[in-house]
């Protein structure tokens, strides 16, 4: 199975101006890379079995004639191959010359796509060569002895895909080809370039080609032409993206003087989801009403490879690297603040209540609510930070929640939580011996009681520090901690927390409380709601019982964001982690995260208000609606095959 990707080159020749033998050649033995790597389609670029820069040597019929002998040959020698190779050439159609892309796989010629946008401005002179595709008097030409379909209306369909194309200029119309081509099925677009290089234009032509493939939900596959071309005023340095809805799988590197062969894999799956789910990109399908009456037209299977997946998988999806991530941070912080600081001013509340364990997610809201209250100007004594002190609770958090809050200068109180549980374990009849469910989630409503109850008093929101992560595998008690009147951090996944509260350590917070911050980060995360063990340490690990939250993040983002079934995001997480867990342990908590996300369904079903904050959330109003008693059996059946 290749699980919905498509592997596609882009590949840029060495190039001798005028001279089409040569060029032959060097395509020939691109093609031959190409489909040794799995390659099922490969892109060449524009004009380059002539070369870009002939000049008025277009004009000249010995040229056409000999690119036209060139493809010949490539086709002959090629015959053999399954993979489509797409190769840009001179075609005279009558008294018109197209700058075209021609098709061919098997040996023979599918289609060939004129260029639309013919530039003649600056460094362009196009028009005094070449014809528009939208002054066709005719959908076919002869080329190499056989009619073609032409035009730039055509969609080729694979067994797999289907892929549209476009040439240079095309794309930075205000309106590209690929943007019709697309709405009319086309997954994946082609272009065939020739820009030369100046200053800047190199990051701006990133820039278009990934909105495009954004703007369009497809793959894009952008080569251009390289060392070889005239230099008699322009430079052309060879320039190869493969993009995938705006995000950049593969690139080359510029201005060699060998030849080169960009190959990555594009997830046609993805690009599916996506339509499927963007109902704008539908509506705007429904607009078209089909104006290029496109000419569908199919190709051959191309050879099955094993899936040797060369794009890079993330184990870590909802945090960036780099700057990226000091960015997503700064985003991510601002929108909890602001969400806060919308519902405090709404509900005219005097405080903001909030649990304080001295471990990550409650640190975070409090810095948060820190933040929030600064910025509306109010004191920081309106945040009533309260540590709640139970049976399994260390010295270590204790006296990290206590000095962080002392520093931040907010309201403290402690409320120790074990004489009001002995009572109500009393009350039920319940051994405190027995440390069970019943033993542990009589704490966590019980600190909710107090935290709702001191809201009452102090005329506050209580402020649930809860996170993504937690929610999505149920790991927090009905009616406990699951509830709040606001919540924070409800769309913060469990790997971003972390980053997030070392991001916000490093933003103008005094040098105490960093040191607190870096202790806080160092804390195994726990529920500490069993006894620590004989040496006062943590004896609760999350982690030990419900597995590792960067397999759990891993796991949700593919689920929720892209709909992958259970084989493809065990494929992936193969992938990622293969040099961190075994394939057995990987599928363990795959089960895991299944059976806990269907069964706990009913928490998210009536969870509060929180800000969405990135791709993934699981709000009941907003991007999740699930019954609570749905089945998993599809999803478990599927990864006991595995």
């Amino acid at each position: 199975m290749n699980y919905g990707f498509v592997k596609v080159a882009a590949a840029v020749p060495h190039v001798v101006v005028a001279d089409c033998k040569e060029n032959e050649q060097s395509i020939e033995s691109q093609i031959v890379i190409a489909d040794s790597k799995g390659a099922q389609v490969v892109v060449f670029p524009e004009l380059c079995l002539t070369g870009y820069t002939c000049g008025d040597l277009f004009a000249q019929q010995l040229l056409l004639e000999e690119a036209e002998l060139a493809l010949m040959q490539i086709m002959n020698n090629t015959r053999h191959l399954d993979i489509i190779s797409i190769v840009g050439l001179p075609v005279s159609q009558g008294d018109r010359l197209l700058n075209g892309a021609a098709v061919l796989q098997h040996g023979r010629i599918l289609g060939l796509v004129a260029k639309t946008f013919i530039p003649n401005y600056k460094e362009f002179y196009e028009q005094r060569w070449f014809s528009s595709a939208s002054h066709l008097t005719s959908n076919s030409v002869q080329l190499c002895g056989h009619k073609v379909p032409v035009g730039n209306n055509l969609l080729f369909d694979t067994p797999e895909f289907s892929f549209g194309i476009e040439i240079c200029e095309d794309l930075w119309a205000p309106i590209p080809p690929s943007s019709v081509l697309s709405l009319m099925g086309a997954e994946v677009v082609f272009n065939l370039s020739a820009s030369d290089d100046v200053i800047g234009k190199y990051h701006y032509l990133q820039q278009l080609v990934a909105q495009q493939s954004a703007r369009n939900l497809s793959g894009y596959v952008y080569t251009s032409s390289g060392f070889g071309e005239s230099s008699t005023d322009l430079v052309f340095s060879g320039k190869c993206f493969i993009y995938e809805n705006g995000v950049k799988l593969a690139d080359n590197e510029r201005f060699s003087f060998e030849e080169q062969l960009v190959v990555s894999e594009i997830d046609v799956d993805r690009m599916r989801m996506e339509r499927r789910v963007n109902r704008t990109f539908a509506d705007c399908c429904e607009q078209l009403k089909d104006p290029l009456n496109v000419i569908h037209i199919n190709t051959e299977q191309t050879k099955e490879h094993s899936l040797d997946l060369t794009r890079y998988v993330d184990p870590l999806p909802f945090v960036p690297k780099g700057v990226a991530l000091d960015e997503n941070c700064n985003e991510a912080f601002g929108i909890q603040v602001a969400g806060l600081a919308k519902r405090i001013q709404h509900m005219h509340a005097k405080t903001a209540v909030l649990g304080i364990s001295g471990g990550l997610d409650s640190t975070l809201a409090l810095l948060v609510c820190v933040k929030t209250f600064d910025k509306l100007g109010l004191s920081r004594k309106g945040i009533l930070g309260v540590t709640m002190p139970g049976f399994g609770t260390t010295d270590r958090t204790y006296n990290n929640a206590i000095s962080l809050m002392q520093s931040l200068g907010v309201t403290i109180r402690e409320i120790n939580i074990k004489d009001a549980c002995l009572q109500h374990f009393k009350d039920i009849g319940h051994d405190p011996d027995v440390q069970d469910v019943t033993y542990e989630n009589s704490q966590a409503r019980e600190r909710t009681q107090i935290l709702m109850d001191l809201a009452n008093q102090t005329g506050g929101l209580v402020i649930g520090t809860g996170d993504l992560s937690e929610l999505a595998l149920g790991w927090a008690t009905y009616n406990g901690d699951h509830m709040s009147m606001y919540a924070v951090n409800v769309s913060i996944p469990k790997t971003l927390v972390r980053h997030l509260v070392s991001w916000t350590s490093k933003q103008g917070i005094d040098e105490r409380s960093q040191e607190i911050l870096t202790d806080i980060l160092d804390t195994p995360i726990s529920p500490e709601l069993i006894p620590a063990d004989e040496n006062g340490e943590i004896s609760q690990v999350t982690e030990d019982l419900v597995g590792p939250y960067e397999l759990h993040d891993f796991f949700l983002y593919y689920f929720m964001r892209f709909g992958y079934h259970p084989g493809k995001i065990y494929f992936l997480a193969m992938r990622a982690f293969e040099d961190k867990y075994s394939n057995e342990i990987i599928k363990k908590w795959l089960m895991v995260f299944f059976r806990r996300f269907f069964s706990q369904q009913f928490k998210r079903s009536c969870m509060p208000d929180g800000p969405k904050v990135g791709s993934v959330a699981i709000s009941p109003r907003g991007d999740w609606r699930m019954p609570s008693d749905a089945s998993s059996a599809l999803w478990l059946k599927e990864i006991e095959t595995l």
